[in-house]
């Protein structure tokens, strides 16, 4: 589980460090920065497939992905004495992400490439300055695991440092390069442990939406991303996983009505069994918001939980009267997962609330900046940034 996540200098994230518990609840008013903290955590997830810098040119680059405000905050800035403005750079500009969790942690510095450099039509690429792997609850020299200093990685064994590579790609991961069973273990638990992360991001329930359409069906231990799998998985979870559960949740929403796979040489459709209704109806059939909450169902009764899921706003095309079995839904999840939900929906929020496991993040901009509302510095968790 994920105890800590920080972030700095990524949009309106100037420096943030909170606290994670097993079910967290992300809130704010529009423009507060719950979606940059949001893809901050999937900027995150991409560095353990080596797609982080190709998803900040998706964000149209690095510099554009950098805090736009000044280094520097002063008291006399933000008490209206004299207007924001920025000064002499005391430190190198650079976008940083990391996170504590049970076992490990992990840090990354992205940056400029030096203009010294070799020549290169690339030179907008970001590159990775530093990455550290370390066990416990935050950085220090003494649990330091895995050291990457621009191409330089080394690995501790003992009291003493082994190079495990020194001529590192400057565009990519230690995880990509590094992660080896004898050589860096360690870099292969936390890879793998970022792989099993699950994003669910605004399921598509338009007319031409994949999981509308029937799916030659195959074993779905886990919903995917769009949802396509939508009926394989619901016939996995029955098969494998807890099929009680899954009819609990459906009548929970729906009182009376049941869903059930029809197989056509091979390919599946999910049917969905109403009362009062002579025929069931196909998912090509159903409204948006009875699509979406299925696809729900089926993201949060896997049979294989992942250590953490994300749902970003998915409260999107339900009616508010589906929002508390859509918390019970997710409270029932964290009990497996640990749970970020990211909302702005007041009755998914109340409902949630009322779960003694939920951890409320309210989030506030501070002169543009992304804050949690009422956290003083004294409050953040301990967190230290590997220096470059």
């Amino acid at each position: 589980m994920l105890n800590t996540l920080a972030v700095a200098n990524y949009r309106s994230t100037r420096s943030l460090v909170v606290s994670l518990g097993r079910l967290n609840l992300i809130t704010g008013a529009n423009g507060s920065g719950k979606s940059n903290l949001y893809r901050s955590l999937r900027l995150l997830a991409e560095t353990a497939s080596g797609g982080v810098v190709a998803a900040l040119a998706g964000e149209g680059g690095l510099s554009s992905a950098l805090w736009a405000g000044p280094e520097r905050l002063s008291e006399r800035m933000r008490a209206g004495d004299v207007p924001v403005q920025g000064g002499v750079r005391q430190e190198a500009v650079g976008l940083k992400l990391g996170f504590a969790g049970d076992d490990f942690g992990y840090a990354m510095d992205l940056g400029f490439p030096s203009p010294t450099g070799a020549p290169t039509a690339f030179s907008l690429d970001p590159e990775f300055k530093r990455e550290a792997i370390w066990s416990g609850p935050f950085l220090r020299s003494s649990n330091l695991l895995i050291d990457r200093r621009g191409p330089l990685a080394r690995v501790r064994e003992g009291r003493q440092w082994r190079t495990v590579a020194g001529h590192l790609s400057a565009f990519e991961s230690l995880f990509t390069q590094v992660a080896d069973p004898e050589r860096a273990p360690e870099a292969i638990r936390v890879r793998e442990t970022i792989h099993a992360w699950r994003f669910y991001d605004h399921f598509r329930s338009d007319r031409h939406a994949p999981a509308r359409q029937a799916q030659l069906g195959t074993r779905t231990v886990m919903l995917g991303h769009d949802g396509a799998d939508l009926a394989s998985a619901w016939q996995t979870i029955r098969e494998i996983g807890d099929p009680l559960a899954l009819d609990a949740a459906v009548d929970d929403a729906f009182p009376g009505a049941k869903v059930d796979i029809a197989i056509n040489d091979g390919r599946f459709t999910l049917m969905f069994s109403q009362h009062g209704l002579l025929r069931p109806l196909s998912a090509m059939e159903l409204s948006d918001g009875t699509l979406r909450y299925l696809l729900w169902i089926a993201a949060l009764h896997t049979p294989r939980p992942p250590p953490l899921m994300v749902l970003n706003e998915p409260e999107t095309s339900l009616h508010p009267d589906l929002l508390p079995a859509l918390a019970r839904l997710v409270v029932h999840a964290a009990t497996r997962s640990q749970v970020w939900v990211v909302s702005h929906a007041p009755r998914l929020i109340a409902a949630l609330e009322e779960s003694p496991d939920c951890q409320s993040i309210a989030l506030e901009k501070d002169l543009s900046q992304t804050r949690v509302v009422g956290q003083r510095a004294l409050d953040e968790p301990a967190w230290h940034w590997p220096e470059r």
